[in-house]
């Protein structure tokens, strides 16, 4: 009998070295975020995102896990490393050559792509720390202290090269997680830095219960709705769509081939967290603005955009629709699919291989798309409809529970596939020697 994963990590040594090399490096990136860029004063700066928790600062500063409101080393985090990655798999779309090196040249083109990807990062980083330490000079606390101890271009090129050296430091960690680690590292170095948050998180809870100003039925109404929102992602994240496939029988001299059948599965949630992601940043902007500017007109705009306001929410849900679409249009190809499946034989029953398949993929992915949007949108907006009708303190937002979520899955699979593979390989191993002493 096939004993259960947890009981044999323990006799996997090499599963073991993963696992000491992934949370040895996540606690190497949690120490850096604690590492201050120097020339910054800090209870200033605290004082300063305090007063910006609904902005893009507050976005910004949950993906790199606290570091942007610290002002560390790691301050970018991730997020240059994955707008990099996007906006090479945009040009993949429109540029032929990019197009053929990811298509027709398998690992090298990869590699090609990958070396882009982080010549984009280094250039992205340079002009968002240029950016970043030009708005430290004009920030200030609500008391008027400023943030930057002595502004000048010597402070600039200090944070410009602190910053990316950070950010390059962060993408090395990644990929080595993902090599020599488990699970995927980029995404770990975010799930770690919104995890991260959970003890403050429940401190701030246990003190308003403490100071009555959140009663114990009000908590355990609250525990409840996560738990119940959890388990929803969880359900979605794994829902998909199975288009039936069948290969048609062929001979080969004397053999019949083929006749066998599967499926195409196609996930609810295609496009993933992008699309929540793109929405808040974009709907953020006016809020960061008006951080910068005491201009009337644009702090009555900020008013409107407020993540608890009507507006917001509306805009909000058009656009992760439009953006699961847009995403997923990308990253999915209906017509190279369906080229495949009639090069090797295989069809759609009922449907004509070819431009028909095509066809039939495209529309039962823009249905399931529709469904995926709209669940997108009711996890991120009902943490927002929570604080403001109930004035619960719904700390994660629905975008860090679907990464929360999201990666926690993938890498409790891919956990369960190494151990189900390492399993296969020793009863294969097992059936050998018993086979050679028959």
């Amino acid at each position: 009998m096939v004993k259960s994963g947890v009981e044999n990590i323990g006799k996997l040594p090499e599963l073991k070295k993963k696992l000491l090399w992934t949370f040895g490096l996540l606690a190497f990136y949690r120490i850096g975020i604690h590492i201050p860029v120097p020339g910054i004063d800090a209870t200033a700066l605290a004082e300063f995102f305090e007063s910006t928790k609904n902005t893009l600062f507050g976005l910004f500063d949950m993906f790199s896990g606290g570091g942007l409101s610290n002002m560390s080393i790691f301050a970018l985090g991730i997020m240059p490393y994955i707008s990099a990655s996007i906006i090479l798999q945009l040009l993949t779309v429109v540029s032929p050559e990019l197009a053929r090196l990811s298509k027709e040249e398998g690992a090298a083109g990869r590699k090609k792509i990958t070396q882009y990807t982080r010549y984009g990062t280094v250039l992205i980083t340079i002009v968002q720390g240029l950016g970043i330490a030009v708005g430290l000079e004009a920030m200030s606390s609500p008391t008027g202290l400023p943030v930057v101890l002595d502004p000048g271009w010597a402070f600039r090129l200090m944070t410009i090269i602190t910053l990316t050296a950070g950010t390059i430091l962060i993408m090395w960690i990644g990929e080595q997680m993902t090599e020599r680690g488990l699970g995927n590292g980029i995404s770990l170095i975010i799930f770690a830095g919104i995890v991260a948050n959970l003890p403050r998180a429940l401190i701030n809870t246990m003190k308003l219960v403490s100071a009555g100003e959140l009663s114990l039925l009000v908590l355990i109404l609250l525990l409840a709705v996560m738990a119940a929102v959890l388990g929803f992602i969880v359900f979605m994240e794994r829902g998909q769509r199975r288009v039936p496939i069948q290969y048609a029988k062929r001979m080969h001299g004397r053999k019949m081939y083929g006749g066998q059948s599967t499926h195409l599965p196609l996930r609810v949630n295609t496009a993933g967290v992008i699309p929540p992601i793109f929405a808040s940043s974009i709907l953020m902007f006016p809020a960061t603005l008006a951080n910068f500017s005491k201009a009337e007109w644009l702090q009555t705009m900020s008013s409107y955009f407020q993540p608890t306001s009507v507006v917001y929410n509306v805009l909000f849900v058009a656009m992760v629709v439009f953006f699961c679409y847009f995403y997923t249009a990308i990253i999915f190809d209906p017509a190279g699919i369906a080229d495949n499946l009639r090069k090797s034989g295989g069809f759609v029953p009922g449907i004509r291989p070819g431009a028909k398949t095509k066809e039939y993929i495209d529309r039962v992915l823009a249905r399931i798309t529709l469904w995926g949007s709209l669940y997108i949108s009711a996890i991120c907006v009902l943490p927002m409809l929570l604080i403001a009708n109930f004035g619960l303190p719904f700390y994660f937002g629905g975008t860090s529970l679907l990464i929360v979520v999201g990666v926690a899955m993938d890498f409790m699979s891919q956990l369960e596939s190494y151990l189900i593979s390492r399993q296969y390989e020793g009863l294969m191993e097992k059936a050998g020697r018993i086979k050679g002493r028959r």
